[in-house]
């Protein structure tokens, strides 16, 4: 057992002083100091210094792995070039991301207070950097192919994929599963992947309308897609429209990444199936895509959270970074309310989309928890401050671990 005593803490509905917080892998009780001292009388102390802010580990929900060695290699500005620009430097930009590039990926996102991550794995490369990363995973493995003839060949590769991440057993690692989208995954695979998924209770996510191409394809089998699946698909007609692929997860709540395209009907299912929309603010950008309507989503009362995405449409893995994007290009939204709510997506809302025990600073939460150095007492509108000034974070705990800062 441990006792640390911040100068204050970030809570879901207020900041607090003068508390304590006793944890080993969970946050057994949150109390003045003396009281704690006296109930576990053995417990090593921690008294941080002046300022400090303990808030709860960051969720990065939708990250890929595999793609971490981009800087330069792909086209940005519009989401066909960005495309053709990943099929055109797939062999250089997978083959160029060994281990250490993974684990650099990783290392930089536990750098910036990101103490879980759900990563898209298209190959099963980033296994082993995944299974030794220190912080908790969800590991998605990406199933994808839209053509009939192909689909009893991806679905074995994607069962083994699959088999070999539900053979890791290490804590806080967590097998799941990722469509890939309406446009690339056909009907058969998304039926079998979901049999899965509902026997055994496996984490879903998927991309969802992305894009204007994928808006088009799906509603008319026309736009900018239709050379691209002609040419290199031989495929004439979409699999399914975004209706009918929204139906498949009927009853089956799921994590959808972007929904920047989503028509106000496909939202209505969304509500209704308590589906979670992933935003994700720079990837959108990079891509040409449009900004996610956050006011339709919050008056429908559709939960939303915030990722990076991965650097093959991001220049770092950093919640902080996406937050601020987030806050300026949502210009109308009410400034501190919006702050309080992107924080949230990165915290407690991701934790409850993602089905896991943390999020907040509550007790019986797991332990996972920064450290922030403050420059000075704060106001009601730090979580403005918290995405405007990226103070540095001198601590990450997970699972009651120290994981990054001294002792």
């Amino acid at each position: 057992m441990q006792i640390i005593t911040p100068h204050f803490i970030y809570f879901k509905d207020r900041i607090s002083t003068n508390l304590s917080i006793a944890y080993h892998k969970t946050i057994k009780k949150i109390a003045p100091i003396e009281e704690l001292r006296a109930e576990f009388p053995d417990a090593k102390v921690t008294t941080l210094r002046e300022n400090s802010l303990l808030m709860p580990g960051l969720i990065n929900a939708h990250v890929h792995i595999e793609f971490s060695a981009n800087k330069t290699h792909l086209s940005y500005g519009d989401f066909m070039s960005w495309l053709y620009s990943v099929i055109e430097n797939r062999e250089e930009l997978i083959g160029g991301c060994n281990k250490d590039c993974m684990h650099k990926a990783i290392d930089s996102m536990l750098n910036n207070g990101i103490t879980t991550f759900g990563a898209i794995s298209s190959y099963g490369m980033d296994l082993e950097a995944c299974e030794n990363a220190k912080q908790n995973v969800i590991y998605f493995n990406e199933l994808i192919g839209s053509q009939a003839t192909m689909a009893d060949t991806l679905f074995t590769d994607f069962l083994s994929r699959l088999d070999a991440s539900k053979r890791i057993k290490r804590s806080g690692f967590q097998a799941g599963i990722a469509i890939h989208s309406p446009y690339a995954v056909h009907p058969i695979l998304i039926n079998k992947a979901l049999a899965i998924v509902k026997s055994e209770k496996l984490p879903l996510t998927a991309h969802f309308m992305e894009s204007q191409a994928e808006r088009d394809w799906l509603d008319t089998s026309d736009g900018e897609f239709k050379k691209f699946f002609v040419d290199l698909l031989k495929q004439e007609k979409h699999v399914s429209n975004a209706n009918e692929f929204l139906e498949h997860f009927e009853g089956t709540p799921t994590l959808l990444t972007h929904g920047v395209q989503a028509s106000e009907e496909e939202l209505d299912i969304i509500k209704t199936s308590r589906h979670t929309i992933i935003h994700c603010p720079i990837s959108n950008r990079l891509l040409g895509n449009p900004t996610l309507d956050i006011k339709a989503l919050n008056d429908k009362n559709i939960r939303w959270i915030v990722a990076t995405d991965g650097l093959s449409s991001n220049y770092k893995l950093d919640l902080f970074e996406e937050m601020k994007i987030s806050l300026f290009m949502h210009s109308a939204a009410p400034l501190l309310e919006f702050a309080k709510a992107l924080i949230d997506g990165v915290t407690i809302n991701a934790a409850e989309a993602l089905g896991i025990n943390a999020g907040e600073i509550a007790e019986g939460k797991n332990a996972d928890m920064l450290v922030l150095d403050l420059e000075s007492e704060p106001s009601e509108e730090l979580a403005i401050h918290l995405i405007l000034h990226r103070y540095n974070i001198s601590k990450v705990y997970i699972n009651g671990q120290l994981e990054k800062g001294e002792l």
